[in-house]
């Protein structure tokens, strides 16, 4: 008996319905992406291992997928290495590429290597899937697309306003209202450390201060206790509990408590440029506010820091992120590249679309037409009808056998498809076809030799 087939845990396949769906929110991304000036770029899905590896830290190397070098690989090591069990020895000697963890350490490759191809700053955008050997469970698979914007090779703010408006005009464009862009500044977050004396536990502390809208006040003062932050820290951070009012007057209130970090001063005339440009400009859909538990990769961020939550009601992660970083290029040996970039959470934005029935009607209708088949003389012209209405971007196509007509309805109906032409022996006589209105079942009969008049219908 043959075995079950089945695919690899955190893995997906998809319908045509979910299949159309997705495209649905690519085809929006990518359309503002190209409005807003980005370029397109792509790299292979599987890099040098050494490109990789040590990118992401411990835990993200342990999830990097290797791919075992091709031909009798293990003649190749010697017994030594292959007798100690010891995956760490033993790994470099059998892989030497590995598929992508992420976007942005194969981008940081491209910029060095194309360095000299490209005109600065370089406006990039980049849709692909990466890999990760992660545990699978809901909202988490090991193979999933990522959508980035990135620039590289500008400092001004002017980039970081540009970002707020690009996730403005995307979400504007899938009828997503209510997002919320949160906003934050690692200078603001180091400054804060500086201040109440805890610079040398600056990760401790905002790993803690993250959790404030879980755990509360009390909770997230216990855990900053228990990670060695004294009491007398904690009170100095005291006004970051209560922080309240619009967001320039949240900026106000870090500006005086910040006074004495050049860092943490520095962060907040950087925040307000930003609220105070998107202010003057304007969104169409999407609220801003200032976020100061937000810290979002720590140590990779050096500016601004974004992330964009679902509309209120909605259970679910951020479905956006990204922010600024300085030195992007240098692991690669090109340094003091810097660059601003924010990503799309493609499966979440697709959840949250499909909670709240925004997706549209006719997502699923993948034909406009479909001709029933009555024999082999009527489905040959049948066919000559359908390439004119190919020609004009019309969704046509033919049931390939002469069956029953309640089972061609039928396979009409579970495609949703809008119109069916009937093409039989009397019309060819009257050199003619009917086309039946599925959703009213009303009927209306047309020339051969006039096609374009249910052509000029359609559209």
């Amino acid at each position: 008996m043959a075995q079950k087939p089945s695919i690899p845990k955190g893995t997906r396949d998809f319908s045509p319905s979910e299949v159309a769906k997705r495209n649905f929110i690519f085809d929006t991304v990518k359309k503002h992406f190209k409005t807003f000036g980005f370029q397109p770029i792509e790299t292979p899905s599987f890099e040098n291992s050494s490109t990789l590896m040590g990118k992401y830290g411990d835990e993200g190397d342990r999830l990097i997928f290797k791919i075992l070098n091709s031909g009798d690989f293990i003649s190749k090591v010697d017994d030594v290495t292959y007798s100690s069990k010891d995956s760490k020895s033993l790994t470099p000697k059998i892989s030497e590429k590995a598929l992508r963890y992420d976007l942005t350490v194969p981008f940081a490759r491209y910029v060095v290597m194309h360095q000299n191809e490209i005109d600065f700053p370089f406006k990039r955008y980049q849709i692909q899937p990466v890999w990760r050997a992660d545990r699978p469970q809901k909202g988490r698979f090991r193979e999933f697309f990522q959508c980035d914007a990135d620039v590289v090779g500008a400092n001004s703010l002017l980039q970081e306003v540009e970002f707020i408006q690009l996730y403005d005009a995307v979400f504007a464009d899938l009828g997503l209202s209510g997002v919320n862009i949160k906003l934050n500044n690692r200078k603001i977050l180091a400054g804060i450390a500086e201040v109440i004396g805890a610079k040398h536990l600056l990760i401790d502390f905002t790993v803690a201060l993250d959790k404030l809208d879980k755990i509360g006040e009390e909770g997230v003062k216990k855990e900053m206790l228990s990670k060695g932050i004294s009491e007398a820290s904690i009170e100095k951070a005291a006004p970051l509990f209560t922080l309240s009012g619009t967001n320039l007057e949240q900026l106000q209130s870090l500006k005086t408590l910040l006074s004495n970090s050049e860092e943490g001063t520095k962060g907040v005339e950087e925040l307000t440029f930003i609220i105070e440009s998107i202010t003057t400009l304007g969104l169409q859909s999407a609220s801003l506010s200032i976020d100061v538990t937000l810290a979002r990769g720590l140590n990779y961020y050096t500016g601004a820091i974004f992330e964009v939550s679902a509309p209120e009601g909605v259970k679910m992660g951020s479905i956006g992120g990204g922010g600024r970083y300085d030195d992007l290029t240098g692991v690669f040996g090109l340094k003091d590249v810097s660059g601003v970039g924010i990503s799309f959470g493609l499966d979440r934005i697709y959840l949250v679309l499909e909670e709240l029935n925004l997706f549209p009607e006719a997502i699923d209708q993948s034909l406009d037409v479909l001709c029933l088949n009555f024999g082999d003389k009527e489905a040959l012209a049948a066919l000559k009808l359908i390439t004119q209405l190919r020609a004009s971007g019309i969704k046509a196509d033919l049931y390939p056998s002469n069956t029953k007509m309640q089972k061609q309805f039928k396979y009409a109906n579970n495609r949703k498809v809008p119109f069916v032409i009937l093409l039989g022996d009397s019309e060819l006589e009257n050199n003619s076809f009917v086309v039946k209105n599925m959703e009213e079942g009303s009927q209306k009969e047309y020339s051969l030799k006039k096609i374009e008049d249910f052509i000029n219908y359609l559209s």
